[in-house]
């Protein structure tokens, strides 16, 4: 895994909260409502962008919406309950 320093300093508001710094939410394509896991890291603070589950569909993506893929879903898991 490569290892890249972003060396940007960014203010932490008195509510904790940060600002991302527009590159990096160009990079990552973070926009509002992405989900951002916060993790800790020996003496850091590491932001790992949660993909949305329509960036997973795979070889399927775009050929069902996310609505009818979470009805499949569903109905599969209702069919494996016993």
């Amino acid at each position: 895994m490569e290892l890249k320093l972003n060396l940007e300093e960014v203010l932490v508001t008195r509510k904790g909260q940060i600002t991302v710094p527009i590159a990096l939410r160009r990079k990552y394509k973070i926009e509002k409502g992405t989900k951002i896991k916060v993790e800790e890291a020996g003496a850091s603070i590491v932001l790992k962008v949660i993909p949305k589950i329509e960036d997973l569909a795979g070889i399927d993506g775009g050929k069902i919406s996310v609505e009818k893929a979470f009805e499949m879903l569903d109905k599969m898991r209702a069919e494996d309950r016993y």
